[in-house]
């Protein structure tokens, strides 16, 4: 049986749900340079799994190129869009994941892009 002071306990580790103001003042105190750079993190993430570089037994289940080619074209968007903007030492580090996506892209591929069709290739100019 629950007694009721056990339901109004609160657990240590609790969060109380943040409100719409509340999710306003904490993204207000982000630098905009970590915002993007989380964003291109989270694309990077997920490219690499569709290109089947994900760890374990199911990493070939989780390969999906079409999905690939999408998640590194907007990255390379992200990418060359922001880089003036973020600093080269942000845009080098992010650069240098991009490319080695694309290359990744291209290993994994059955069917070779021609140079400069490769996914975020229209932004980054041809990765061979």
């Amino acid at each position: 049986m629950v007694s009721m002071s056990s339901i109004d306990e609160t657990p240590a580790d609790f969060q109380a749900p943040v409100g719409p103001d509340q999710a306003t003042r904490d993204i207000a105190e982000v630098a905009a340079v970590e915002v993007i750079t989380t964003a291109a993190v989270h694309l990077m993430s997920a490219a690499a799994v569709k290109c089947g570089l994900a760890e374990g037994d199911d990493a070939e289940e989780l390969k999906d190129l079409d999905e690939a080619r999408k998640l590194i074209t907007a990255l390379a968007a992200l990418v060359v869009a922001s880089a003036p903007d973020i600093g080269n030492q942000h845009a080098r580090s992010l650069r240098d994941g991009l490319r080695s996506l694309q290359l990744a892209f291209r290993e994994a591929s059955v069917i070779p892009d021609a140079p400069g069709e490769g996914p975020g290739e229209k932004y980054t100019g041809s990765v061979v």
